[in-house]
């Protein structure tokens, strides 16, 4: 299939205009090579441990939700060279699709919400909020590290827990948090929680869940309708964050 009828179908399923203003350039087809695209690698981050996996699969396409390039550079580390060598060498294409795929329906946070069970979905521009069996903060928390299968760290105890609020990645931020308090939440599950967070929404159960965690079962979830719209072999890479806990208190 030639890359711009897969790109379509990427933009079909998650369309560039949902995009925040900062994903400007960093979303899309990051590395064009032009090639024919008879398997399609798609993994959380571009880097080269997934490269060396997308080679061994022998794909012309990586898709991706986190660019190989977030910020403007002047000097070219080792590893981005690395990356960009096994990219170019091995005619592998690079798609980013980032805060659209966030948005979009049937993307991160819908994914992660159906994962973690939240009935009654309601879209609050990038997250959703649902609604649980009702729960204490321990059992919530408990819930989330079995079903994600990651460690998590979490504040706020709570008896009753009914309406709970995600965003997959980075997404304990004043934004989505005041969100969550217009919407009378009772939990925010997320991640890369920060102490002034902790202290200025004391009334909430907050979920640090990882980014990894969080936006990961997205992408894997990425793969299946990729295949069936595109009649594609598609393959998924794993690439665990490596995150433990340890708790002497």
């Amino acid at each position: 299939m030639e890359l711009i009828k897969v790109v379509e179908i990427l933009e079909e399923i998650a369309p560039p205009e949902f995009a925040e203003h900062f994903d400007e350039g960093r979303i899309g087809l990051i590395l064009n090579l032009e090639n024919n695209i008879e398997r399609i690698a798609v993994a959380l981050d571009a880097n080269s441990y997934v490269l060396k996996k997308a080679t061994e699969m022998e794909a012309n396409l990586l898709v991706t939700h986190h660019t190989l390039i977030f910020h403007p550079i002047n000097k070219v580390s080792k590893s981005l060279a690395e990356s960009l060598r096994l990219a170019l060498d091995n005619g592998i294409s690079l798609y980013s699709m980032h805060t659209n795929y966030d948005k979009a329906e049937g993307g991160i946070n819908d994914v992660l919400a159906a994962r973690l069970g939240l009935k009654n979905l309601e879209n609050v521009e990038t997250g959703r909020i649902g609604e649980v069996e009702p729960c204490t903060s321990a059992e919530l928390a408990s819930h989330v590290s079995e079903t994600l299968q990651t460690p998590v760290i979490y504040v706020g105890e709570k008896e009753e827990i009914r309406r709970v609020m995600v965003i997959g990645g980075s997404g304990f931020t004043t934004e989505f948090l005041e969100i969550a308090r217009a919407n009378r939440v009772d939990a925010f599950i997320s991640s890369e929680l920060k102490h002034n967070i902790i202290r200025e929404y004391e009334e909430l159960c907050l979920i640090d869940a990882t980014h990894y965690a969080t936006e990961n079962p997205g992408m894997e979830a990425l793969c299946s309708r990729l295949r069936e719209i595109s009649g594609l072999e598609v393959e998924f890479i794993e690439q665990p964050s490596g995150i433990k806990a340890v708790d002497k208190t």
